[in-house]
């Protein structure tokens, strides 16, 4: 079984050398796993034509809503995100599925506290997405911040004045990751405690600078690397149902 991931940058990722180790470890001698870099998902579909022998996929930032309309079908789950990271060729059709909003609830649930009952999103992409659909399963309310204007979007001033009552924040951002490595959202950590929970999607570096200063500040940290993990075993499951 021929698989891949698809994106704009893939040195810093863990899919293909995780997958590859998978299938050795399995003795799945004919499964493959492959990074594939576009440089705009608009070329997608001459990629598709050229491979046609790829049954799964794995999608990540920037394209995790951008690849919808290339795709022949949307699991519940993906349609009602609107984000995808996960695709599955049957029959000829291809299948969108989303599988970051269990990665992201399963290694989030063993750490709410009663106090954890409302949450920032930082970050308005196919990841914040997916995220929002996980604390609605939940029952956490949240608001989403970002640095662009967008409606239903909190600025990071108006994110920052809730930080007194708001103890869950998540960074659904790529800042802080490759190469924007001493970048990180616009988070007035002065104001955390030991009551937060600063969760960030980002798994390497394993913590990033957002997180070393919300330690410093006595928060309690997370990074992505188990949600990745939860999320790339389900992959697998779908690629093999």
């Amino acid at each position: 079984m021929k698989l891949g991931l698809i994106g704009k940058t893939l040195s810093h990722s863990f899919s293909q050398k995780y997958f590859n180790a998978k299938f050795l470890q399995l003795s799945l001698g004919g499964y493959s796993y492959h990074n594939i870099e576009l440089e705009s998902i608009d070329l997608f579909p001459k990629w598709r034509a050229q491979n046609p022998l790829y049954q799964g996929l794995n999608v990540t930032i920037p394209y995790k809503k951008s690849i919808l309309p290339f795709l022949d079908a949307l699991s519940k789950e993906a349609k009602e995100i609107q984000a995808v990271n996960t695709i599955a060729s049957k029959n000829g059709k291809l299948i969108g599925h989303n599988t970051d909003w269990i990665g992201f609830t399963e290694s989030l649930r063993p750490l709410l506290k009663p106090w954890h009952r409302e949450a920032l999103i930082l970050g308005n992409g196919g990841a914040a997405k997916a995220v929002a659909y996980s604390l609605k399963k939940l029952g956490i309310s949240f608001s989403i911040c970002s640095r662009q204007p967008a409606t239903n979007c909190l600025s990071y001033a108006e994110a920052n004045e809730r930080l007194n009552g708001t103890f869950l924040v998540i960074n659904t951002t790529p800042l802080g990751s490759f190469p924007q490595l001493n970048e990180m959202p616009a988070v007035n950590t002065e104001k955390l405690s030991k009551k937060h929970l600063i969760y960030d999607l980002i798994y390497n570096p394993s913590e990033t600078l957002l997180l070393q200063k919300a330690k410093l500040a006595g928060a309690q940290i997370k990074n992505g690397e188990q949600m990745l993990l939860i999320q790339a075993e389900r992959a697998f499951e779908i690629w093999n149902e």
